[in-house]
């Protein structure tokens, strides 16, 4: 059973930083593609980091996080960060760690609980 758990998360000022992790257990972060999403009040959730191909250790950023976000893994721990940095009101949300498996021919999410993330002076 694939289980994923975010910690990190935290109240930062502006131009602060801090570092997310997942915990991931039941699959190998080494071998899956995962991401990290987000989702502010009253807003869609949003992709906002993800490696996209762990042999490759391939990764994507938005726009808004590239040069600020950095996202990576350590396979010994079957863990997943976000080092956040230069962070901006706008950065505001609960913070969501993700995985894909395909399982009988379809794609399922796997989420963890989320940690809030609030950047305010």
């Amino acid at each position: 059973q694939v289980q994923l758990v975010e910690s990190g998360g935290g109240l930062v000022q502006p131009g602060g930083s801090l570092r997310l992790s997942c915990e991931v257990s039941g699959i190998f972060v080494r071998t899956n593609a995962m991401g990290w999403y987000r989702q502010a009040p009253g807003k869609q959730r949003e992709v906002v980091a993800a490696i996209i191909s762990p042999t490759s250790n391939i990764t994507s950023y938005i726009d808004s996080v590239k040069g600020r976000f950095t996202i990576s893994r350590d396979n010994a721990k079957n863990t997943v960060y976000l080092q956040m940095n230069s962070l901006k009101p706008d950065d505001t949300a609960v913070y969501y760690c993700n995985t894909k498996q395909l399982l009988n021919g379809k794609f399922v999410d796997y989420w963890g609980q989320g940690t809030q993330v609030t950047v305010s002076s």
